[in-house]
């Protein structure tokens, strides 16, 4: 299991990928309006709003059966699942499948 992704919440995608961009040279991976994936020198950084997703630790699991059930499909296909460790912080385990 490896780091993912960071995922943060925003008040408006487009605004804060624009000073994603500027101050830290961040890559655009995706963006629509409700979030964004963006490379900040190989670390991945979702940006999302309030209603879409919590802040969050993105772990990636090489199994599909690592998913701890009832598990999520996110758009872009990859299957995921959100739990709370003992002090509330979200973690998601997701697993993209193969081509």
């Amino acid at each position: 299991m490896i780091l993912d992704h960071v995922a943060i919440q925003v008040k408006n995608v487009s605004s804060s990928t624009e000073w994603y961009k500027e101050n830290l040279n961040a890559k655009v991976l995706y963006i629509d309006e409700t979030w964004a994936m963006l490379d900040v020198e190989g670390t991945k950084l979702a940006l999302t709003i309030p209603s879409q997703h919590p802040p969050h630790l993105a772990f990636r699991v090489n199994e599909l059966q690592k998913i701890p059930s009832p598990a999520g499909k996110h758009r872009d296909g990859s299957v995921y699942q959100y739990i709370r460790d003992p002090d509330g912080n979200t973690i998601e385990y997701v697993y993209y499948p193969k081509e």
